[in-house]
């Protein structure tokens, strides 16, 4: 590349904006619209991580794209840089807590406010005399100081000449209040001895006799209820970054001078030489200048067997040295290091989503004009008829009120909270509302092969004797001589030795030949266990039924393993990353539910198609490196399909993200975890088919609760409009949607498994449940 090149600033920048103020999804659509408009911007607003992603030509500033949106009325600001949103992460959780606490106080205080103001409104046997009064007293705090975030936004709204469900429900309720306090001023409402009858009939009613204070203390609280927990589900919106970020050291030992010396992670420099010692974390990218060990790569490749390396070979910070003490020279540090590429890979994801559109507010966008003009409508008519005033306002007000669904603001939190209720008796973590929606058009799924399908641990698979061998002999030697190793491999022959034939036999000489195998004495037998190689260096033949085996094993993606002792080869252990038992009755699952099965793997081909014969998937893609993870799904998305992704690893975490559904085995990082839309505690791949199928339930019961939660207050509409609303006829309406909705949304608790052997209570999963809290 020439220097001119070098100097020719690129066309567009692209810029992150953390964007606040937003209460709905409308909110982010006003954003795009207004982004958009702007000479050569192409901008894209997500509500649910509240992220602006804007492409901005030269010659326009980000501060100018900034000032546009507070315009817009809303704030926008760029977001801290990597290593500080590590290092502030608490402090932005606690500016996020204490905005959940604020919308949690409101919640409280208008249930501890509103709950009598009801009771007294729909049970005449409460009115005592003066009651109206004490309803006011109890009712106004609720419109005006619990309500403010719904009438904030309505007045952001009408500045820019659009209505979304808050606008209604602000109308709604401050038309209730500010009626009801006509009434009992000016009107017959306040009198002494003042009672709403129980009785629902349809008759003209006098206006000023009737307040309505129960009806607009009730929608608040159930509103404000829905608005905070949907402020919990989007908690952790960047959540997943901080996991990523925050897997590496926190400290490193460097070399100076031949001394080590102990420094933040922060402070090293590219060239700088590290020591990491076994067990340890590699702290950043680099190559090895000294020692070879096994490196736990599968944190971030997803591979199950660790990786032999020596002097020259590069090593990725934030994996582990499983073996002997390692010299490391950094060669990238900080925000190009492979982690940070892949904690903007997810950043990219999440950034990228479709914007979630919400039942509510999409049914609000025709309703709510709707409803406006109907009041305007019922005014102008009762007037130009030569009504009274005094009537006309009532029967336009009435009109207000009844539109204003309070079910709504239960129709989505109690189908979600009864949903995700079950779903954690089953296993399944369901992160909020926007994630029913991506279940509903899945059509592929994409299966991450290490700790999804696999168990993602190395396991012994079979002990194969040479011809006059006894099997329980060969697996007893070689498990007590590599239970002296820390090797992975090693490990997981002994555990295996251990459970099949019990006590192992005692060893001497124990000597360790890094990446090649190990020997000693077992029982007075000089004993060697590893490598084809290491058995050449002592002179031990292998015959050929042991090297079928041992060809046949790695012709299945398996790793062999020789045995030998006293001269002679004596067998061949198998070993391998092992199918979960319930890995085959879970893609059948997911079959009979119309889906695709595809695996997805940075292993070879080999072992890949293995494993997918073993369990029943046709489509397999291989040797795919952490980063192409997330192309994968994209390819697939641009093909057509509605892609759900299921993985455990930080390698799967960006795709996870990218994915129209992500779910994350509960048992993986929890990198992955954050980055998902659902998690699986119980870390049973046939937990995926029950998700899908409970989350696809819980969506229809939230429409089936929207259509009747308006239902209801629709059809008395016209009863208002023609001045025959008796106010104990809109309560009744008020109360009877919402106790259908409640009653619609427990029938979730009806939902079973269609597993064998699934937990039917939350006894068993309490506490990864606790684990994963933050989920």
């Amino acid at each position: 590349m020439n220097e001119s090149a070098l100097k020719t600033p690129p066309p567009t920048e692209v810029v992150e904006l953390d964007i606040g103020g937003m209460t709905c999804a409308s909110c982010a659509m006003r954003i795009e619209r207004k982004l958009n408009k702007l000479d050569g911007v192409t901008a894209t607003v997500n509500y649910a991580t509240e992220k602006a992603r804007v492409e901005v030509p030269r010659g326009l500033t980000t501060e100018a794209v900034i000032a546009e949106i507070r315009k817009t009325g809303y704030t926008a600001e760029a977001p801290a840089p990597p290593t500080a949103q590590a290092s502030g992460a608490q402090g932005e959780g606690d500016a996020e807590d204490g905005e959940l606490r604020t919308l949690r106080h409101r919640l409280i205080g208008s249930v501890v406010l509103s709950v009598p103001v009801i009771l007294m409104a729909m049970i005449p046997v409460l009115q005592f005399p003066f009651w109206q009064w004490l309803s006011l007293a109890l009712a106004a705090p609720v419109i005006v100081w619990a309500a403010w975030p719904f009438h904030r936004a309505a007045l952001v709204n009408l500045r820019h000449g659009a209505a979304t469900m808050d606008t209604l429900v602000s109308v709604g309720t401050s038309a209730a209040l500010l009626w009801s306090v006509y009434a009992l001023f000016f009107g017959t409402a306040g009198t002494p001895g003042m009672t709403h009858p129980f009785e629902l009939t349809v008759a003209p009613t006098d206006g000023a006799a009737n307040i309505y204070l129960e009806v607009a203390a009730g929608v608040t609280m159930f509103v404000l209820a829905g608005r905070y927990f949907e402020k919990r589900s989007k908690r952790t919106a960047g959540a997943a970054l901080r996991a990523l970020l925050q897997l590496g050291a926190k400290d490193v030992a460097v070399l100076k001078d031949g001394r080590e010396e102990r420094i933040p992670i922060e402070q090293l420099s590219v060239g700088d030489e590290f020591v990491v010692r076994p067990g340890e974390k590699i702290a950043t990218d680099g190559v090895i200048v000294e020692g070879r060990s096994a490196i736990d790569q599968s944190m971030l490749t997803g591979e199950s067997v660790p990786v032999e390396v020596t002097v020259g070979d590069p090593v990725v910070g934030a994996t582990v040295n499983a073996g002997g003490r390692l010299v490391v020279r950094a060669t990238r540090v900080g925000a190009d290091t492979q982690l940070a590429q892949m904690a903007k890979l997810v950043e990219d994801a999440q950034s990228g989503k479709a914007q979630v559109q919400r039942l509510a507010d999409r049914i609000s966008g025709v309703f709510v004009p709707i409803v406006l003009a109907l009041t305007a409508g019922t005014l102008g008519v009762w007037l130009g008829a030569g009504f009274p005033v005094a009537a006309a306002f009532t029967a336009a007000v009435a009109v207000l009120i009844i539109a204003c669904p309070c079910a709504l603001g239960l129709a989505t939190p109690t189908a979600l909270l009864v949903g995700t209720g079950r779903g954690a008796q089953l296993g399944i973590l369901i992160k909020g509302p926007e994630v029913l929606e991506s279940t509903r058009k899945v059509d592929t799924v994409v299966l991450d092969k290490t700790g999804t399908v696999t168990t993602g641990r190395m396991s012994l698979l079979a002990v194969r004797a040479g011809a006059g061998e006894d099997e329980t002999e060969v697996l007893r030697i070689a498990g007590a001589l590599e239970d002296a190793s820390e090797h992975p491999i090693a490990q997981a022959i002994a555990a295996g030795a251990t459970s099949r034939i019990g006590e192992l036999g005692s060893v001497e000489s124990f000597e360790n030949h890094e990446g090649r195998g190990v020997h000693g004495i077992v029982d007075g037998h000089l004993a060697v266990v590893g490598r084809e190689s290491l058995l050449d260096d002592w002179a031990i033949e292998v015959p050929e039924d042991l090297r079928a085996a041992k060809l046949d094993a790695e012709s299945a993606g398996q790793t062999a393993v020789l045995v030998g002792w006293d001269g002679a080869a004596r067998g061949v252990l198998v070993v391998a990353d092992r199918v979960k038992d319930t890995s085959r009755e879970a893609i059948a699952a997911l079959r009979r539910l119309g889906l695709t099965p595809v695996l997805l793997t940075g292993d070879n081909a080999t072992v890949a198609r293995h494993v997918a014969d073993e369990v029943g998937i046709d489509e397999v893609i291989a040797d795919v490196l952490p980063a192409e993870k997330v192309g994968v799904v994209r390819d697939l998305q641009a093909s057509g399909k509605v892609v759900a992704m299921v993985g455990d690893g930080v390698n799967d975490a960006a795709a996870l993200a990218q994915a129209d559904l992500g779910l994350a085995m509960g048992t993986g990082t929890d990198a992955a975890i954050e980055a998902a839309d659902i998690t699986l505690v119980r870390g049973d791949l046939r937990a995926v088919g029950d998700a899908i199928r409970l989350s696809r339930r819980t969506l229809g019961t939230i429409k089936t609760n929207l259509f009747w939660a308006f239902a209801y207050n629709v059809a008395a509409i016209p009863l208002a409009a023609l001045g025959l609303l008796n106010p104990m006829l809109a309560g009744a309406a008020m109360a009877f949607s919402s106790v259908f909705v409640v009653s619609n949304s427990l029938r979730l608790r009806t939902f079973r498994s269609r597993t064998t052997g699934a937990p039917r209570a939350t006894t068993t999963a309490t506490e990864p449940a606790r684990q994963l809290e933050r989920a």
